[in-house]
C-alpha cells in the first residue's frame, strides 16, 4: 500500500487522515506510513465500496502464508540475511552487511518473493486483521482472522527500516494498540475471490 494509492483515496474522500511522510517525504511508490489499524480498515472499506470488490486486510495466518510462499526457512530466500534482500537497521553485527537505509524505501526496491510479493520482509511493519493473542491455541484452523478477543490490541507482521534482522523472520509478529500511527508501520490489501 503506497503513498499514491492512500492519497488518491483521500482525495476521493475514501480517507481522512493525512499520514505524514516524515524527513523522508511521500515519494513515489514509498509504503504509507502513519496509518492506525483502523486507517487501514477504513481505506479497505472504501475500496471495497467503491470497486464494489471484497478488499481487506490479510488475516495473521494468510500473511504468514504469503510471505513464506512455500519455504519453511527464516527469510523466504533461506536462513541469512544482508541489506541487499530487505530493508532493516544492518548495524547489527549478526545481521551479514552493515548498511543502514535510516528510511523507507520504494516498495519495489528488493526482489519480490517466489509468489510476486515485494517487501514481505523489512521496510514496514503491516497490519493484520487479528486481534492480538499470545499464542495460536484454539486459533482458527481455516486460516480466517482470529477476531475474538480484545479488540483493542491487532497484530503487526514483517519487520521494519528500523528493526534488526530477528526482527524480520517469516514468523515474527508484535502486538499494538489499534489506534496507534508510527513511522515504521502501513499495511497490506487482499481481495477474497470467489470460486
Amino acid at each position: 500500500m503506497t503513498f499514491d494509492e492512500w492519497d488518491a483515496a483521500r482525495e476521493r474522500g475514501g480517507v481522512s487522515h493525512a499520514p505524514s511522510g516524515q524527513a523522508w517525504g511521500r515519494a513515489r511508490r514509498r509504503p504509507v506510513i502513519d496509518v492506525s489499524w483502523d486507517d487501514a480498515r477504513a481505506y479497505v472499506e472504501w475500496l471495497s465500496f467503491t470497486t464494489v470488490q471484497p478488499y481487506r486486510l490479510l488475516s495473521e495466518a494468510e500473511w504468514e502464508y504469503c510471505c513464506r510462499a512455500g519455504t519453511e526457512t527464516q527469510y523466504w530466500w533461506g536462513g541469512e540475511i544482508s541489506t541487499e534482500q530487505a530493508n532493516y537497521d544492518g548495524n547489527y553485527a549478526w545481521g551479514k552487511g552493515a548498511k543502514d537505509n535510516q528510511k523507507l524505501r520504494p516498495v519495489n526496491s528488493f526482489e519480490p518473493n517466489p509468489w510476486g510479493l515485494y517487501q514481505v520482509h523489512g521496510n514496514v511493519w503491516e497490519w493484520c486483521e487479528d486481534c492480538w493473542h499470545d499464542n495460536y491455541h484454539d486459533a482458527p484452523a481455516d486460516s480466517s482472522a482470529w477476531t475474538a478477543g480484545d479488540d483493542q490490541f491487532r497484530v503487526l507482521r514483517g519487520g521494519s527500516w528500523g528493526g534488526g534482522p530477528d526482527t524480520l523472520r517469516s514468523a515474527r509478529r508484535i502486538v499494538n494498540f489499534r489506534e496507534d500511527r508510527f513511522q515504521d508501520v502501513g499495511f497490506r490489501v487482499a481481495r477474497t475471490l470467489n470460486p
